[in-house]
């Protein structure tokens, strides 16, 4: 649950910085900016890794990994490296707006796993 909670909370930023982005399209000199997650957390996963057995690489223990995920919080960043318009403004409508729809997908099947599993644990309780 922790891990769904913290990719709600990227997925709610990102909402956030795109409906920005497409605030800003017209913007001299704006620079379009992103969230950083996904990689961060990958990367903080891979930088402690749990002890490994085999070749395959098994973790001896995920209970560890789930119950120590790293504490990686969304990074809002400025994207400098391109320019799209002629006044220096880097937001391309377009993407923004294909960004912007793939960001709501992600947020909405997050939304339904979390229900889902306290709809679960609910029945568990229950006893039914």
């Amino acid at each position: 649950m922790q891990l769904l909670q913290m990719s709600l909370d990227a997925a709610t930023l990102r909402q956030q910085v795109y409906a920005n982005n497409i605030a800003n399209a017209e913007t001299p000199n704006y620079k379009r900016q992103d969230v950083a997650f996904e990689t961060y957390f990958q990367q903080a996963l891979t930088a402690n890794p749990t002890e490994m057995m085999g070749q395959q690489h098994i973790p001896l223990s995920t209970l560890d990994q789930v119950n120590n995920l790293p504490d990686v919080q969304p990074t809002v960043y400025t994207d400098t490296s391109s320019t799209v318009n002629n006044n220096g403004n880097n937001v391309d409508l377009t993407s923004e707006m294909v960004d912007i729809a793939e960001n709501q997908v992600k947020y909405e099947v997050l939304a339904q796993d979390v229900s889902m599993r306290l709809q679960r644990l609910g029945t568990a309780i229950q006893g039914g």
